[in-house]
């Protein structure tokens, strides 16, 4: 347990750093947007184009890891879907309605990533930047078909369509599987800039994490924030354990599946539900409260799947 806590205690030190630097009077606040649209568009795509480049995708678990993981989306997508009649009924708007499927299914990578490189290296990295390949297409397919139907921004073809094909972290996972099937090598000085480029992304990524919260949110949390919260928090992860054990997997892929299921929502879906009419200020409450209790959650569904893996 205790190197579970400590693998995971420098990611979410960076996390509260990001939030004191977003609150401090010396730092320009006009700085944060910029910062996020170049981690969004350059930095982050680089860190999985490269990682995926490199990843050596011979071994026969990685078929598995990827089943689960459409599997865990398909099932989760139907579950929050069933739940839309029963989210009207309580009240709750179409709008509000999005991002609770939103922050009920996305997942923040810039926190698996960083967790999986302390936990388990190159091979831990590589891991969930398979788990992101394979999902990644279809959970932000979904997210925004749910977006344009159920949103107040005007059902368009088009929009779908153009936030699907310009997503920079989806052009990234493509193109490093791509560069991954090539006959040669990447160019080796390309390589290295690339790769300098990367290794800022994933500091950067969690203080922008950090910089994105609102902890007044988190003070006095509703059902609205509860209800999609425990949703992330506590089902996916048994949905995605529970397929994982059911395929045979163990050791480390079950622990790295464990993770990207238990890490809290991504904060990018606040600028989604913004632009496409969803309830943007619910979902910064709500990813709020899920990033701060996942610094109980995720050592507690680790350490549990731990004791499975080693039993």
């Amino acid at each position: 347990m205790s190197l579970i806590f400590e693998s995971i205690l420098p990611i979410f030190l960076i996390v509260l750093l990001g939030a004191a630097l977003r609150h401090a009077r010396f730092i320009d606040q006009s700085l944060w947007p910029g910062l996020e649209t170049v981690g969004y568009y350059v930095l982050f795509p680089s860190l999985l184009f490269l990682t995926l480049a490199k990843a050596d995708f011979s071994s026969t678990e990685l078929g598995t890891v990827s089943l689960v993981a459409l599997i865990a989306v398909g099932v989760m997508t139907a579950l929050l879907l069933a739940l839309h009649p029963l989210a009207r009924v309580r009240g709750m708007s179409d709008a509000s309605y999005t991002t609770l499927f939103q922050t009920s299914s996305r997942w923040n990578a810039f926190i698996a990533l960083a967790i999986a490189e302390k936990l388990s290296g190159p091979a831990g990295l590589a891991l969930v930047a398979l788990v992101m390949a394979v999902i990644m297409i279809p959970l932000n397919f979904i997210n925004v078909i749910v977006l344009v139907w159920y949103g107040t921004g005007g059902r368009s073809l088009a929009t779908l369509v153009k936030r699907i094909a310009g997503n920079p972290l989806i052009l990234g996972c493509v193109a490093g599987l791509v560069a991954n099937a090539l006959p040669f090598d990447i160019y080796q000085p390309v390589e290295l800039a690339i790769d300098l480029i990367a290794r800022s992304s994933l500091g950067l990524g969690l203080l922008m994490v950090g910089a994105g919260l609102k902890l007044n949110d988190a003070i006095r949390p509703g059902p609205a924030v509860l209800a999609p919260t425990l949703l992330k928090l506590v089902v996916f992860p048994m949905i995605m354990i529970g397929l994982a054990l059911a395929f045979g997997l163990s050791g480390e892929p079950l622990m790295i599946v464990a993770l990207c299921a238990s890490v809290p929502t991504a904060m990018n879906g606040y600028l989604l539900a913004r632009q496409m009419g969803g309830d943007a200020p619910l979902y910064a409450a709500v990813a709020t409260v899920q990033t701060v209790l996942s610094f109980i959650t995720i050592p507690a569904v680790m350490w549990c799947v731990d004791q499975i893996a080693g039993g």
